[in-house]
């Protein structure tokens, strides 16, 4: 039987980050009532997986079977290839407890300075997606997105490391563009179309 997702189905988004549920509830069409998992009160898992996919897998079947709901994960992060592909997993961690992304982003440039590699500011996004039914199967995809980088970060949109990232063939950093421009061509839009060629 193949796996469908029914418009309408109340999804659990593992998340305790809003603006990330703003942007998966926008993606997702507003098609499906969201709760997420901060507002249940569950526990953030540990994310010890080596990839994106591991670690989304991971935090749906967390949430899936906490809630008992159908759960939707999203583990995303940045890569600079002067950094050999850090942050990568480790994105959020570089902000430290409090999530200080202002943190991060001076982290990524310091060491960008430290490495030699201010020539070679690419960089790409990866987000992988995993939905997980209580109990059962689980369906993940990825998408990914090329830029550079620029510093010092420009824009107060998005969230993240957005202020720092141009996507390629852009002029504006995903912290300047328009929310509707860059759902249009995110490494989260571009996961989502997978999910929905899948699920939907």
């Amino acid at each position: 039987m193949a796996l469908k997702l029914e418009p309408g189905t109340r999804l659990v988004v593992a998340t305790h980050n809003p603006g990330k549920a703003r942007e998966l509830a926008e993606i997702l069409e507003n098609r499906f009532p969201l709760v997420t998992a901060g507002e249940l009160g569950l526990a953030e898992p540990d994310e010890t997986e080596t990839s994106f996919a591991g670690n989304a897998l991971l935090k749906a079947r967390a949430a899936a079977e906490a809630s008992g709901l159908v759960a939707l994960a999203d583990d995303s992060g940045l890569s600079v290839a002067a950094l050999d592909g850090a942050p990568g997993i480790h994105s959020a961690r570089w902000a430290g407890p409090g999530r200080d992304f202002t943190v991060a982003m001076a982290k990524v440039e310091e060491r960008i300075e430290e490495e030699g590699g201010a020539g070679d500011l690419a960089a790409w996004f990866t987000c992988a997606l995993a939905v997980a039914w209580p109990g059962g199967p689980a369906v993940v995809v990825e998408g990914r997105v090329d830029g550079r980088l620029t510093f010092p970060p420009r824009g107060d949109r998005g969230f993240g490391y957005d202020p720092i990232f141009i996507p390629e063939g852009g002029g504006q950093t995903f912290g300047e563009m328009d929310p509707a421009a860059k759902d249009a061509m995110s490494h989260r839009a571009r996961a989502f179309a997978k999910l929905k060629a899948a699920l939907l």
